[in-house]
């Protein structure tokens, strides 16, 4: 049963006072305990006690002296195995702080739960756990699970716990501030210390809420996402109105306050232009209000009669100036058309982010060295990308939206709305942004490696990616997907998922990028409709390249291609691409798995892999995500638990495959035409379905095309 310490009661008001120094010495003046009783009782003088005794007395120091503040251990041989978990709260930087609270919490737990053999501590700044069972084998185990909800008296103003708008109104107020903390903690924050923190304002008549999030560091970010998510169902459940409390688990927990508890400044920002308000002082009289709200009446009317003044005097010189300025604005609006006019918009409300900049034109054309050829990195279907390096030094990529195109200004508005709002380690970063006449450009991180299709589809720099590094591209890009289709704030369909639209940073770490074809997708909706598809032919999903109908099994059919890509360092398809007498990869790799010969689809750049089986699950992995019905592909959850699996399961514990779409095309001859050809050795096909027409294009080049008859 747990149960609670409260040493000092320190009010509000004097928390706000303190230097972050006071904040982190001495003990805390909060804690919580609980005696689990799980695993029974040890007797002093055991070898469980002994064990125990090594145990508590290394962790304070290990996690001290960890980057990460975190330390776990086992300690002695089975049944007398002690384990122990240690984690200091992210924002210490003291290392001695973590090490006394680490200290004293075991010390309170060895004296509170007596010969208990499985014990949990709660501090303000730290976390404790010793047991007799290997509770550190199970990352999903967060228990104990404590509701300190209640720790705080007072309510907020305004709460009804019997009125249910009043709930609702104030759950959601805590919600969303758990939410978008568990966002940053999971996906953006540093691996080494998960946490966030964070400061919410919502109106006046209620106080700034402040937030702090935090998982071990031992746990992947998607788990640390799934334990704060069971966090937020408990605080559905047990939140009762109050202005600040906790919700304490050994992997996972959650606090909030009416006043700034942590150190430093907060991550995450809610409806705060600048910094949180501060409170007034509760001493403040009536007559010092009405004092200053005289004295700025005084002032701002005479500060406004002298602008007045002023402005009347030079209207006259400025006017020659305004007749010359309205003839050069209706030039350039002459030039922009009102869709520019609506990405400007845009622009501007993504400005309030501090980390989208609008950039001047000239900038970056010195950046580029005026967009010099030595600086092309690659062109895609809208426009060329250049490497730039700004006045500070930083490394850039410039993509240069080809002038006068209607498409080219769809991207550019797409990429704004959606990736700039996008945060996760496996999606590229778009930093910025350039409007300037016709010249439209997009500014993103520069990525070192460039992009996938630079090393698979190359003999020289394909063996450079062995299996673990081509298997950890796929697990970022599997991340990726599943962060747009299910954890992102909007459900995000690619649509233009490609071997060259993943880059590589200089660690090798993929990030998917060029989001100008993305659509968001409502999250009631399992399936949606276009009379333009867009996109790369070869990636696509056979119903969407036919018909037009797109949804997340699109692009998870996509990876699947990709995948295949990945593992046999070949292109799906292309100019003289044929495997066998299939006329793309899909076919080939699926006879090759029914006939038991998948090892002959592996990269020979990656040689005498002792990982086949690994690989041959891979492929049996793609196969399912590349089935001609879009019902049965897996979806991006799916495909991630299956790759997460790894060597732990076999392959045969898969369904089989269905056949991909286009298996019965052969290649006749040497000409590389089929049954379906229309006579040519072009390379290029094409289909009719219900008043539908679509051209396949065999390179790689993003393209578009229209429907006929849309559904």
């Amino acid at each position: 049963m747990a149960k609670r310490e409260l040493d000092i009661v320190v009010p509000p008001c004097v928390l706000l006072l303190l230097s972050s120094t006071l904040l982190f010495s001495g003990a805390a003046a909060y804690s919580e305990y609980s005696c689990n009783g799980t695993t029974g009782n040890f007797t002093a003088g055991s070898a469980f006690a002994t064990n125990l005794g090594l145990l508590v007395a290394a962790l304070p120091a290990n996690a001290s002296s960890s980057p990460s503040l975190f330390a776990t251990a086992g300690v002695g041989d089975a049944p007398d195995t002690a384990y122990g978990l240690a984690l200091c709260r992210g924002d210490l930087t003291d290392p001695s702080a973590c090490s006394s609270c680490l200290a004293d919490a075991f010390s309170r737990l060895l004296r509170l739960c007596l010969d208990d053999r499985d014990a949990t501590f709660y501090a303000d700044l730290c976390t404790a756990r010793y047991s007799g069972g290997d509770f550190l084998s199970n990352p999903g185990d967060n228990s104990p699970v404590i509701d300190a909800l209640d720790v705080n008296a007072s309510t907020y103003y305004g709460w009804d716990a019997t009125n249910a708008t009043s709930r609702t109104l104030f759950l959601s107020l805590v919600g969303t501030l758990l939410g978008e903390m568990s966002m940053y903690a999971a996906y953006n924050s540093s691996a080494a210390r998960l946490f966030a923190s964070a400061a919410m304002y919502v109106n006046p008549q209620l106080p700034t809420v402040y937030g702090f999030v935090q998982c071990t560091p031992d746990l992947t970010r998607a788990q640390c996402w799934e334990c704060l998510q069971v966090i937020q169902d408990l605080n559905r459940r047990w939140y009762d109105g109050r202005e600040g409390g906790r919700i304490l688990g050994v992997r996972c927990s959650f606090r909030y306050e009416a006043y700034h508890f942590f150190a430093g400044m907060p991550e995450v920002r809610i409806g705060l232009k600048g910094d949180a308000p501060s409170s007034s002082a509760p001493g403040s009289h009536g007559s010092n209000h009405r004092k200053v709200l005289i004295v700025t009446l005084i002032v701002s009317i005479t500060v406004f009669c002298a602008i007045l003044v002023a402005g009347l005097l030079i209207i006259r010189a400025q006017r020659q100036r305004a007749v010359t300025r309205k003839k050069q604005q209706l030039q350039a609006q002459s030039r922009n058309s009102s869709a520019t006019e609506e990405a400007l918009k845009l622009w501007r409300i993504e400005e309030s982010s501090t980390e989208f900049t609008l950039y001047d034109f000239a900038d970056l054309a010195a950046a580029t060295a005026d967009f010099s050829d030595d600086n092309l990195l690659g062109r895609g279907g809208f426009g060329p990308v250049y490497k730039g390096k700004l006045a500070d030094g930083t490394e850039i990529a410039v993509k240069r939206l080809a002038a006068h195109s209607g498409q080219g200004l769809e991207e550019f508005k797409n990429e704004i709305q959606l990736i700039a709002k996008l945060q996760h380690t496996n999606l590229v970063r778009l930093v910025g942004c350039c409007v300037q006449e016709e010249e439209k450009l997009l500014v993103y991180e520069y990525m070192p490696n460039r992009s996938l299709n630079w090393f698979i589809f190359d003999r020289q720099r394909g063996p450079l990616l062995d299996w673990e590094k081509r298997r950890r591209i796929v697990e970022g890009i599997a991340q990726g997907l599943l962060y747009l289709h299910k954890h992102s704030r909007v459900r995000i369909i690619h649509r233009d998922l490609k071997a060259s639209n993943i880059l590589l940073d200089k660690e090798l770490n993929p990030k998917i990028s060029d989001f100008g074809m993305a659509r968001i997708f409502g999250s009631n909706m399992t399936e949606a409709n276009t009379n333009r598809v867009v996109g790369t032919y070869g990636y696509m999903a056979p119903e969407y390249a036919s018909e037009g109908i797109f949804s997340v099994k699109s692009d998870v059919y996509s990876f699947g291609v990709l995948l295949l890509e990945i593992v046999s360092g070949k292109r799906n398809s292309g100019h003289h691409h044929h495997y066998g007498d299939f006329v793309n990869l899909l076919g080939y790799a699926w006879q090759l798995w029914k006939d038991g010969r998948v090892c002959e689809l592996i990269d020979p750049a990656l040689g005498e892999c002792g990982d086949a089986a690994a690989i041959v699950r891979c492929v049996k992995v793609a196969l399912l995500c590349v089935q001609d019905s879009a019902a049965d592909r897996p979806t991006m959850a799916d495909v991630t638990a299956m790759l997460a699996a790894g060597n732990d399961a076999p392959s045969s514990a898969l369904p089989d495959p269905r056949r991909p779409p286009h298996f019965s095309l052969r290649v006749k001859g040497g000409a590389g035409s089929s049954d379906d050809d229309d006579g040519g050795g072009s390379g290029l096909r094409t289909q009719t379905h219900g008043g539908t027409t679509s051209s396949f294009s065999t390179n790689d080049l993003t393209i578009s095309s229209s429907i006929r008859e849309g559904r």
